[in-house]
């Protein structure tokens, strides 16, 4: 056979259209383009186009997937009317399709759904911290079917989008950047209070990472059974993926401010006793010799 024979030749049809070699594989190129297009045009419009405006990286995303999903659809169809299809049998496809779908890929299109929801209303957006099952992580990417999430242990989680919809999520990031972050600490109860709170200021002050606004406070929590319980709160803009790091250097700070003002932690007291001292009986005094 010559290769225009080839490119011609009736492979199966679909209703009444013959489909061809040649239009089999000018539709997957076709097909195969526009995924490749929608890609970049993601990365383009989401990190590039709007790299520079007042956006937040959420709505920057949400508009590079949804002109992604455009240019992928329109080239579908495009791949599609290449193999000679028409509306008519688009429309009975479709509806074939969703008897498909209705049986066995449901669970597929309802995340699918509920990804397009989450783009559109933002509950969260790429980059927020939040947390699931009283696990804080933050929002690595939102994918068609599924979230990604990357723990603070930079373990990554794939949620079902579905999940969001029924489950109560906590954003430590809607509508602001700000997180506050709680160190406690507990000193001798010969301390004095107020000064145990100056030093606790003082060492928020001279932390990096810790925001003097707004301004970071101290609670006495309680009077412990070690100690005085205290509770540094303070804000930051910086705990985007490791929160930790924060808090051990305030850890530092604390304990570096504690030993300049001479306040000391709660001491632990070991008493050692032998076998023989527990025993032995208590000793009797000598006699006086003069009675």
């Amino acid at each position: 056979m010559t290769p225009k024979e080839i490119l011609e030749y009736q492979l199966f049809h679909i209703g009444n259209t013959p489909v061809t070699t040649g239009s089999l594989i000018a539709a997957i190129l076709v097909i195969v383009a526009s995924y490749v297009v929608a890609r970049l045009a993601r990365t383009v419009v989401a990190d590039r186009l709007l790299a520079h405006t007042r956006m937040s990286i959420g709505v920057r995303y949400m508009l590079g997937r949804f002109t992604a999903y455009a240019i992928f659809f329109f080239g579908v169809v495009a791949g599609l009317q290449t193999l000679g299809i028409n509306a008519t049998t688009l429309t009975a496809f479709g509806a074939a399709l969703g008897v498909g779908i209705g049986f066995g890929l449901q669970d597929i299109v309802k995340n699918f759904v509920a990804g397009i929801v989450i783009l559109i209303e933002r509950p969260f957006e790429v980059g927020d911290r939040v947390e699931l099952d009283s696990v804080a992580a933050e929002v690595a990417e939102i994918r068609p079917r599924a979230t990604i999430l990357r723990t603070n242990d930079d373990v990554h989680l794939i949620v079902p989008n579905s999940r969001f919809m029924r489950d109560t999520i906590v954003n430590r990031s809607y509508d602001k950047t700000l997180y506050r972050t709680r160190a406690p600490v507990t000193v001798d109860n010969a301390s004095d209070p107020n000064a145990v709170s100056e030093a606790l200021l003082e060492a928020a002050r001279v932390t990096e990472g810790a925001l003097k606004e707004p301004p970071p406070s101290v609670q006495f929590r309680q009077f412990g059974p070690r100690g005085l319980d205290f509770e540094l709160l303070c804000w930051t803009d910086k705990m985007v993926h490791r929160p930790g790091a924060l808090v051990s250097r305030l850890n530092f700070a604390i304990r570096e401010e504690l030993r300049r003002r001479g306040i000391r932690l709660p001491q632990t007291e070991i008493q050692i006793r032998t076998i023989g001292e527990e025993s032995a009986p208590p000793a009797t005094p000598p006699a006086d010799p003069a009675s």
